[in-house]
């Protein structure tokens, strides 16, 4: 049976920078990946179809993909197979002539289940929007932050583990090949929310009750990780039966949740910490 104690880990041992070592080596890591991306194709994570602009098909067909690509005059952007409905498999390009497509895949013999399309100056306000969106939730937090604890530390350990928190998965969105939809913009908005709620318990625990300050750590802790660990058990088992159904977004949804979440672990209990435990032991920035 599954132990779900969470182990006291014991802070005295490690110094502040070797706590904060390891997330601020992947932080640094995951904005060079970014900026690697963001030279190459001048956009800091590949965008999907609800931002550029396209056409999604659904055809049902037993000939091989190769076969599927070689049908169409445009070739397709990607060619996915639906794992739970047999001989199917999503078709996307960059065109939105979706007549002309539509035409190529009947004259091959494809069965066309659905088809979808999103304008280019659509998919550019769409973007610009989720922009906005992203930057204006970012501030707003920092802002509520600034206003709870009025100080520069803690204020700054939750501002800076929240910004690892989405750097990080969209650095392995590069890796993994994820596009930016809709859906993962979605899953990073709430990484943000999900690491501000992390971070408060940690720092409420530390800075408004009283006790020791490992006690207040751990009892932080027991809590923290315990919801966490839970949320990610969440979004695993969804990710594997969207997977398994063809669930279209759900996907890449929980996978960047997945990464997001496991990084909020690394960044609260080992960056927060050591942020804490300077200003609490060192009285820097009060």
């Amino acid at each position: 049976m599954l132990d779900s104690t969470v182990p006291e880990v014991h802070y005295p041992r490690y110094s502040n920078r070797q706590l904060a070592a390891v997330p601020l080596a992947l932080l640094a890591l995951s904005l060079l990946v970014i900026a690697g991306m963001w030279a190459t194709t001048g956009m800091p994570v590949d965008p999907g179809i609800d931002f550029t602009g396209g056409t999604e098909l659904q055809v049902q067909s037993d000939a091989p993909e190769g076969e599927i690509a070689a049908a169409f005059a445009t070739e397709p952007e990607s060619i996915q197979p639906i794992a739970a409905q047999e001989d199917e498999y999503i078709v996307t390009f960059q065109s939105t002539d979706t007549a002309a497509i539509e035409s190529q895949a009947t004259d091959a013999g494809f069965s066309v289940t659905s088809i979808s399309s999103t304008s280019a100056a659509f998919g550019s306000e769409t973007q610009r929007q989720a922009v906005i969106g992203i930057a204006i939730a970012f501030a707003g937090m920092s802002t509520l932050v600034a206003l709870m604890f009025r100080s520069l530390i803690p204020s700054a350990a939750v501002v800076v583990s929240a910004f690892s928190d989405i750097v990080i998965p969209v650095a392995l969105m590069n890796l993994f090949g994820i596009q930016l939809s809709l859906g993962t913009v979605a899953a990073l908005l709430m990484l943000i929310g999900y690491s501000v709620d992390s971070d408060l318990l940690l720092n409420n625990h530390v800075l408004r009750r009283r006790g020791d300050f490992y006690d207040s750590t751990y009892r932080a802790m027991r809590t923290g990780i315990t919801m966490t660990l839970t949320s990610i058990v969440a979004m695993f088992v969804m990710t594997i039966v969207a997977t398994l159904f063809a669930i279209p977004l759900l996907p890449a949804v929980g996978l960047v949740l997945i990464f997001g979440l496991l990084a909020d672990l690394m960044n609260t209990y080992l960056l927060n910490v050591s942020l804490l435990r300077w200003y609490k032991f060192e009285g820097i920035g009060r």
